[in-house]
């Protein structure tokens, strides 16, 4: 029996979903996978995957296998990978990333990543879903806002400013807002994904908004405060056109939150593969130059 094999299929299957998908990404058939897996079970004595017609789901002990499966082939592939090439980063990379951070600071640079790394395969999974780095075999996850996870480790990148604002054509209607409890009376628009929900968080204080119009996009908040909908939170970089061109308007600035970092994560126990060494140097050197990210510290 040839457990690399066996893990292999395993965690092909789990990161690519079905076991047909796996089977095309490792090149061979369906029922080779699905055997692998069977035998895979039956050397451990227990089930791994609850099977369905629409998808595979972990089991408690598919979950805490798969970490370990996970960590083992990135360890051989790491070895095999420094004798053969020493000096070059190979493989496919998956990285998890918000939606406006992709757009804005990431995409713009993968084609120069790719160039400089032809050996790497490159699958960014742009949501503003929070990824499983262990249960949808995310190698690195870029995300806003501290390390809650024990089991995960981050490299700060960044930090940027969230702010709030308006256009002036609101405002010219509804009135400034001169503290944060103001913004109870003003319609604003809620992010809905944001991690702390319809709270917003200032210095000196949180508030619960509310108002007509909820959104699980970052840039339909940007959109929907420039035409005037009611005011917005989040980045600074999210609102800089508006900002800088006068259509937008910084409020409460006396009342800003301390800078939020945004941190690449992966899992504390997981041998990390050259292609995800290099992809982190490469971005925490282009968020570097960008103004509106503070300076891209690293921590």
């Amino acid at each position: 029996m040839d457990r690399i094999l066996l893990m292999t299929s395993f965690a092909r299957a789990v990161e690519t979903g079905s076991f047909s998908a796996a089977a095309r990404d490792l090149g061979i058939g369906q029922p080779r996978v699905s055997r692998d897996i069977a035998a895979l079970e039956d050397h451990l004595q227990t089930r791994l995957l609850h099977r369905s017609t629409r998808k595979l789901t972990l089991t408690p002990e598919g979950e805490r296998y798969y970490a370990d499966a996970r960590r083992i082939l990135d360890a051989v592939g790491e070895a095999e990978s420094s004798l053969l090439k020493p000096a070059e980063a190979t493989g496919l990379l998956r990285v998890a990333c918000p939606t406006a951070l992709a757009h804005a600071f990431v995409l713009p640079h993968v084609p120069d990543f790719l160039a400089r790394h032809p050996a790497v395969s490159l699958d960014l999974q742009i949501s503003d879903r929070y990824a499983g780095l262990v249960d949808e075999g995310v190698e690195l996850a870029i995300r806003i806002g501290h390390l809650e996870d024990s089991a995960l480790r981050a490299r700060r990148v960044a930090l940027f400013k969230r702010v709030c604002v308006a256009s002036r054509e609101y405002l010219a209607v509804h009135g400034v807002p001169e503290t944060p409890d103001d913004l109870r009376a003003h319609e604003c628009v809620v992010y809905t994904l944001l991690t702390s929900g319809s709270t917003w968080r200032f210095k000196d204080a949180e508030v619960t908004v509310s108002g007509r119009l909820r959104v699980s996009s970052p840039e339909a908040v940007r959109d929907a405060v420039t035409a005037g909908v009611g005011v917005g939170y989040g980045p600074q970089w999210l609102f800089a056109d508006g900002l800088q061109d006068g259509r937008l308007v910084l409020l409460l600035r006396d009342h800003e939150a301390p800078p939020v970092p945004i941190q690449m994560l992966y899992v504390a126990n997981r041998l990390l593969p050259k292609r995800a060494l290099v992809f982190m140097d490469y971005f925490a050197a282009a968020f570097a130059r960008v103004a509106g990210l503070n300076g891209g510290l690293d921590g």
